[in-house]
């Protein structure tokens, strides 16, 4: 495929974006300018929203929590939390209004990328000496290409190079692979004489494929994040009437889960979204003074926690079908792993449509169902594995060495510089790789911030400085919870886009008095204004 590339190198653009769900489209509208070149898999924008989504799938925010800073929802103030469709009428209006789905190339999925920037033949990056972990990262646009991408190009699997000097990757955490559980020998999913598939291939049925899927079949669903829960729900609903079999969810790991955003009557906001609720939290970068106080501050900390716990406890049967964690509830939030219950969700439980089962991770199949590590069975007609995706995977299949090796760090972790720049892989951005409670605003800043760098309106600092200030956010992230491999920034998002803003040469005060600045919630419309302030500078 590689070895004829050279004759057909295709120079479209400077700028080279990879994926078109809400990061890529973002990404694209924020460097139009560069006339970018956005290669999408699929024949449709939407990321995993389109391809990762059930007929039950729905935001778990409100929408005004989940907007554009210039693009509001047509009715933001509907309380409801929009339906994946609505989510890509949403998007679909935002890039047509910006005019971005021209740059889009769909059905053109990567299946290469090649680095032939400086030092293409050596054997750098080096980690602990040597050139670039003393130098600066150097200009975003060299004025040559620095990375040559193969491109498959619908049913026929043509293959075409391009060349760039900039690559914004944005193909996503979540979708395309899946994470697959090891089981133990003998018991692998061959000797089930069910059917067995992975949320992924669920997300692919229609509507009337899934219920015929779970109809009137004894169903068990592995996981116990949104995605499980959402599949449970569905199989709940297909299974109605007294023919109808219980969904089993097999639980390995509990997580928090919460019916609605007020928590004795208070919004949640208050908790952890404002700067005053952050103000008790650790940050990056803080001073030594802080770093003596954070720990004073700590039985605050726990008491906030204790007391949506305690709601929780109240409101949900968590106790009753032994759902509740063992792991304080801030944990949860500190990993972005929080999710919104259904309503009906445990309504469905008290009829015996879904029922629980607590796992080890050691589990596996047998003829004719599933076998835990204490030999108890559990029989099953469907399996479905709600066992997320590897989305780190996915990249390294298509970054070439050493670049591969370094995607991720020894604890597991991207290690990204403002949630976007690797420094030890040039010439290249990560969007949508960190967490936060609104994926689309911490994409949209990020989007805005790259633009601004890609600008020279500022420079990085050196590789060095980059990684340690990365080291320290991880830090504080294993402090924080023990599920930090997610890269959740919840608790210090608004330090995150302070930084941000500071680096741009933005306020990063951004409200319109000290009362909204201290209690208000962060939301991307507090960023909307700067669109205006780019033009004036």
């Amino acid at each position: 495929m590689s070895s004829d590339h050279e004759q057909t190198l295709v120079r479209t653009s400077r700028i080279g974006i990879i994926g078109a769900g809400i990061s890529g489209i973002a990404a694209a509208k924020e460097l139009l300018s560069y006339n970018p070149t956005v290669f999408e898999a699929t024949g449709s924008i939407g990321g995993v929203w389109k391809h990762c989504s059930f007929a039950s799938t729905k935001l778990q925010t409100p929408r005004c929590d989940f907007e554009f800073s210039d693009y509001p929802w047509p009715e933001r103030d509907n309380v409801s939390f929009p339906s994946h469709v609505e989510i890509l009428d949403y998007l679909h209006g935002y890039a047509t209004h910006f005019d971005v789905l021209k740059y889009v190339k769909y059905n053109s999925r990567v299946v290469e990328i090649r680095y032939v920037g400086e030092h293409a033949t050596s054997t750098l990056p080096q980690h602990d000496h040597g050139m670039l972990c003393s130098s600066e990262y150097g200009s975003l646009l060299k004025g040559q290409p620095v990375w040559e991408v193969a491109v498959e190009t619908g049913p026929s699997e043509t293959v075409q190079w391009y060349a760039f000097e900039f690559i914004v990757m944005c193909i996503g955490k979540y979708g395309d692979v899946p994470r697959m559980p090891d089981f133990p020998q003998n018991k692998s999913r061959e000797v089930f004489q069910g059917e067995v598939l992975h949320t992924l291939d669920y997300a692919r049925l229609d509507e009337d494929g899934a219920k015929n899927l779970l109809r009137g079949k004894k169903v068990a669903v592995v996981g116990y994040k949104k995605s499980a829960i959402d599949v449970a729900m569905e199989c709940a609903e297909a299974n109605q009437g007294p023919e109808g079999k219980p969904c089993t969810m097999v639980i390995r790991t509990l997580h928090w889960t919460v019916p609605s955003y007020w928590i004795w009557g208070l919004p949640f906001f208050l908790f952890y979204s404002t700067r005053s609720s952050q103000f008790l939290h650790e940050k990056p970068d803080q001073s030594l003074l802080w770093t003596l106080l954070c720990p004073l501050l700590s039985p605050m900390r726990r008491a906030i926690s204790k007391f949506i716990e305690s709601y929780l406890v109240w409101k949900l049967p968590l106790v009753k079908y032994r759902l509740k964690p063992d792991h304080p509830f801030e944990e949860d939030y500190a990993s972005c792993q929080m999710a919104i219950l259904p309503e009906n969700f445990f309504s469905e439980a008290d009829k015996g449509k879904i029922q629980f089962k607590r796992a080890s991770s050691r589990w596996g199949f047998w003829s004719g169902g599933i076998e835990f590590e204490d030999r108890s069975k559990l029989e099953a007609d469907v399996v479905i594995l709600a066992t997320g995706y590897d989305g780190k995977q996915k990249l390294q299949s298509l970054l070439p060495e050493p670049f591969r090796s370094l995607v991720v760090d020894s604890s597991g972790v991207m290690p990204l510089y403002r949630g976007t720049i690797h420094p030890m892989i040039p010439n290249m951005a990560f969007v949508g790789y960190i967490e936060s409670v609104s994926n689309l605003h911490t994409a949209e800043l990020r989007c805005k911030w790259l633009a601004q760098l890609v600008n020279d309106r500022f420079k990085l600092p050196t590789v060095q400085a980059m990684i340690r200030q990365v080291s320290q956010e991880m830090e504080v992230m294993k402090r924080a919870t023990r599920f930090y491999k997610r890269h959740c920034i919840s608790t210090f998002s608004i330090n995150h886009s302070d930084e941000l803003c500071r680096e741009m040469g933005w306020s990063p005060w951004r409200k319109s008095n000290w009362l909204s600045e201290a209690f208000g919630p962060y939301s991307s419309q507090d960023y909307a204004e700067q669109t205006v302030n780019k033009k004036n500078n």
